[in-house]
């Protein structure tokens, strides 16, 4: 996992245990003064993410998660470890909420797992 987040989780990649990774998305995002409609799609992409991740990922392995934390933006990256990694469908349902819900989303893979990173992006108000 990288060094440069300013918070790292580590959960099984079990879906069990997903509303502990949607509670400290929605956690950030609200200490970055993210609207209530933003917390809430930040909980579903990463919901998102997270379903397209954990059918490949390997029995009894963990989800690795780090947050990026800007004054404007929100990174959510996951990474489940992998027999056989193969990056999602770009074409798919899944990917298509992701795209909606995230400003920016990215998939990739290497020879231990797949890694998914969606970044939400804080509107600034010029008051």
């Amino acid at each position: 996992m990288n060094d440069d987040y300013d918070v790292t989780l580590r959960i099984p990649a079990d879906s069990a245990y997903l509303s502990i990774l949607r509670t400290a998305t929605a956690g950030l995002a609200a200490r970055l003064d993210f609207t209530l409609d933003d917390i809430e799609d930040l909980r579903i992409a990463v919901d998102e993410a997270c379903a397209l991740l954990l059918p490949q990922a390997t029995l009894g392995s963990d989800l690795d998660c780090g947050f990026l934390v800007k004054p404007d933006s929100l990174t959510v990256e996951v990474t489940a470890t992998s027999p056989e990694p193969r990056a999602p469908s770009r074409d798919g349902f899944a990917w298509t909420v992701l795209t909606a819900l995230a400003s920016q989303v990215d998939a990739r893979t290497d020879a231990d797992g797949v890694t998914l990173s969606l970044t939400r992006r804080r509107e600034v108000s010029s008051q």
